[in-house]
């Protein structure tokens, strides 16, 4: 048996308000793709994301975790499904112990109470709100449905206990309209929630709500914060006794913020609960903003609230009532400044925040930004002031391809979401963990494939016509030695780093620039024009710690040294020679005359004609054998080709070997066994993998099938053989499972899978597999196998396996 660790997972957040929650526990879980993520931001060891729960069939909007109990979470799904999560009190594990199923539509926002109180609410894209009951085994029961009238979809949920009136609640609902309706449920005259009051004054969608008590007390007035997509946020008062609270009774617009055409109205909503009179009236308005407020978050500190929002200006805002005057002002403000604003995607600056959370102790601020990224700022008492640390980041879209370099030091991967991302491991101090250590290529078309040309250069293949080549900068290339501990040579003859020109996507090779030093004013009608959020400071590339996401968005971009022309389409896959001096590349075809096969030699980049021909449809992968002597395509068309080197020291291929019915339907990947070209596996969508070997003058015949029970998108070989004549082979599928089998490749082809124990409950995808990468070995560094997994449910995953011995 294997025994398995998880070494790397990365996965970005989903872009939706409601999609993230941070247990007082210290565990932060967010949506990513159609899973639930598992972080601890505050964690000693610097360590990314521990778990991945998969369960959802679609993107998971909101998540929620219940207070006072043992980490039980909530979460909602555009698949229509709200999923109950429990933790096993010994192994700590996360496991759905229910799925409620009652909603018709996309499920956009759950609300607990501020205690445990056993009910909890969730709102769909359904125009229904529904009230749950949950029992002491935590299984929950439907107990009202409350269709929205004037009908608007909720996006926004607030549940809270009524002062004085504990037995009742209040719930705030509001959305696709620019009104706050409060429904009560009034515990001794009424089984059900109850609207009882319609607030008016946003003027546009509203987006957050959040229930938090004035002051501690059972008497304590409510406050409840509204963020709205028209730039406010207006702060409500549920006040409990028949006067009105004495901001509604003055009418004083200083006690708000006053605005000349705003409604600063003071109209008195009143209702009754357990006998007692309550009034819910308008208290303040809090402007500041520039662009959509997405969320809103409450922290007590001693007798003061603070207010945190997060907004699409690209800056978080904490609030405070002025102790003299009462108008909200801000204290504190995190994010990027509008003259850092950049033009391009590069700066990470469309879409802003999405979300913002306090920890536990109120101590650290997390964000979510657009790039599906985390960033954490923690106070400093000594210093006053918020200093930035390391978050988490990932991929957002299908991860299309990864590679790791041919010295197995780092791993590039490449999405749908148009970023190439270079990930590796940061050794300090006896730990070591991964991250995201530089983006060097942040695209305008969705990337699909990429290979390393050696320990400083990839080639990477978008929707597009081209490819692109990239070659490390100085400033990434002294990050990965100071923190990686690799690389270093010929640092002197890179450039400082790369930057993007406003209007274009070719990454330019720059010098960094003192910090002094005076920047020329920027013109954006200048195509070659260098976006001055993006100019590098010598400064900001001497790091002691993974970069951060402005980093990694602006400064560790690699510059464009080669564009590779000759297709007709759309770049499908590509692959580079061991020795990194040829590319091969093929783009989407649905005639002979696209479905060729280019080679590119990489010293003078020049192509190597005639191309290659044998595939009627595209090609969907090509692989070099380890000592470049072959090359192995398949396709669509449901045949591969094996393409030999016509001379030592050559460019030149010429076709050896196809076969017409390799399988039968199309074959997805392919892989050489170690050796000399001997032996190849292919990967069919009929759910097969098929061993192919060469029985000399006889030609590649298929000596073994191996069944799986979905359709095989992957597949990958190490690239070592073990003593006793066997090969490691990892397969992956449509549905997302992966399995590992010891091949024998020098005697009778027999196929074992190996039992593999794995760290966790949900070690695999939850959807197709797009691509696996063995770790090249190297020399010294013993029998432990590292495999990349990259999948269409937006994760990165990197497992090790020790020790690989088989059953």
């Amino acid at each position: 048996m294997m025994h398995s660790r998880t070494e790397y997972l990365a996965a970005g957040a989903n872009r939706h308000p409601s999609t993230a929650d941070w247990d007082i526990s210290g565990l932060l879980a967010y949506g990513a793709d159609r899973n639930v993520a598992l972080w601890r931001p505050q964690s000693s060891d610097g360590r990314g994301l521990f778990s991945l729960l998969s369960g959802h069939t679609d993107t998971v909007n909101a998540v929620k975790f219940v207070p006072e109990t043992q980490g039980l979470l909530l979460s909602g799904s555009v698949d229509k499904t709200l999923k109950i999560w429990s933790k096993d009190s010994l192994t700590k594990q996360y496991s759905c112990i229910q799925t409620l199923s009652d909603h018709q539509s996309s499920i956009n926002c759950i609300a607990v109470s501020s205690r445990s109180s056993g009910i909890f609410a969730s709102g769909a894209a359904d125009a229904t709100v529904k009230i749950w009951s949950r029992d002491e085994q935590n299984a929950a029961t439907l107990k009202q449905t409350i269709n929205i009238t004037p009908r608007f979809f909720p996006l926004a949920l607030a549940l809270s206990p009524l002062a004085s009136a504990p037995e009742s609640y209040v719930l705030a609902i509001a959305g696709t309209k620019d009104i706050i309706q409060l429904y009560v449920l009034d515990s001794q005259n009424a089984a059900e929630f109850r609207l009882q009051a319609t607030l008016a004054g946003h003027e546009g969608w509203i987006r957050s709500l959040e229930f938090t008590v004035e002051r501690f007390g059972p008497t304590s007035d409510l406050i409840l914060s509204s963020a709205s997509q028209d730039k406010y946020i207006r702060l409500w008062r549920i006040h409990q006794g028949k006067e009105l609270p004495a901001a509604a009774a003055s009418a004083d617009p200083s006690l708000g913020a006053f605005m000349p055409g705003k409604s600063l109205s003071n109209k008195a909503h009143r209702f009754k609960a357990q006998g007692l009179d309550f009034s819910a009236t308008f208290e303040a308005l809090l402007l500041g903003h520039e662009d959509w407020i997405y969320s809103t978050n409450w922290r007590a500190v001693g007798d003061k609230l603070q207010l945190l929002s997060a907004s699409a200006d690209n800056s978080l805002a904490i609030w405070e009532s002025d102790a003299s005057t009462g108008v909200w002002v801000t204290v504190t403000r995190l994010g990027e400044i509008s003259a850092e604003k950049g033009s391009t995607t590069a700066t990470g600056s469309t879409g802003g925040f999405w979300t913002g959370l306090w920890s536990p102790s109120g101590e650290t601020v997390a964000s979510l930004g657009r790039t599906g990224s985390w960033r954490l700022w923690s106070h400093n008492l000594e210093r006053d002031r918020w200093i930035q640390g390391a978050g988490v980041s990932g991929h957002t879209l299908p991860v299309a391809g990864i590679a790791w370099s041919k010295d197995g030091d780092y791993l590039l991967s490449t999405s749908s979401d148009q970023t190439t991302r270079l990930h590796a491991k940061w050794k300090r101090d006896g730990q070591a963990s991964w991250h995201e250590m530089a983006r060097p290529q942040i695209h305008g078309y969705d990337l699909n494939c990429i290979d390393s040309l050696g320990s400083s250069q990839f080639v990477s293949g978008a929707d597009e016509k081209l490819l692109r080549v990239f070659s490390e900068p100085k400033a990434v290339a002294n990050l990965l030695h100071n923190l990686c501990g690799f690389g270093g040579s010929q640092i002197d003859s890179m450039p400082d780093a790369a930057n993007m020109p406003v209007l274009g996507l070719s990454n330019k090779a720059i010098e960094a620039v003192a910090d002094d030093e005076e920047l020329p004013p920027s013109n954006h009608n200048d195509r070659d024009a260098i976006d001055p959020a993006s100019i590098v400071h010598k400064s900001t590339l001497n790091l002691k710690h993974p970069p951060l996401e402005d980093h990694l968005s602006r400064h560790t971009l690699w510059p464009e040294i080669e564009k590779l022309y000759g297709h007709g389409y759309e770049i499908s896959t590509l692959a580079a020679s061991h020795d990194g001096s040829l590319v091969a590349t093929a783009c989407k075809a649905s005639s002979i005359d696209h479905a060729v096969i280019r080679i590119f030699e990489t010293r003078e980049w020049h192509e190597v004609k005639p191309p290659l021909m044998a595939h009627l449809l595209t090609v969907t992968r090509l692989r070099f054998s380890s000592d470049d002597n072959f090359l192995l395509s398949v396709g669509r068309d449901r045949q591969w080709a094996v393409f030999q080197r016509a001379g030592e020291g050559t460019a030149e291929y010429k076709l050896l070997e196809q076969n017409l019915k390799g399988h039968s339907r199309m074959i997805l990947d392919c892989a050489w066994a170690p050796g000399e070209g001997r032996v190849f596996a292919t990967a069919g969508r009929e759910k097969t993998v098929k061993i192919w070997v060469r029985d000399g003058e006889a030609g590649f015949t298929c000596r073994k099938t191996i069944t799986e029970e979905h359709p095989v998108t992957a597949v990958d070989f190490g690239d070592v053989l073990m003593a006793d004549g066997r090969a490691y082979l990892a397969v992956g599928t449509e549905s997302g499972r992966i399995r590992i089998y010891a091949l024998d490749v020098k005697r009778d082809f027999s196929a074992t899978e190996v039992e593999v124990a794995y760290p966790n409950t949900y070690p695999f995808p939850s959807k197709a597999i797009t691509q696996l990468a063995l770790k090249p070995s190297k020399k010294g560094e013993g029998s432990e196998m590292e495999l990349a997994i990259a999948s269409e449910d937006s994760s990165l995953r990197i497992y090790s396996f020790d020790p690989p011995s088989i059953s």
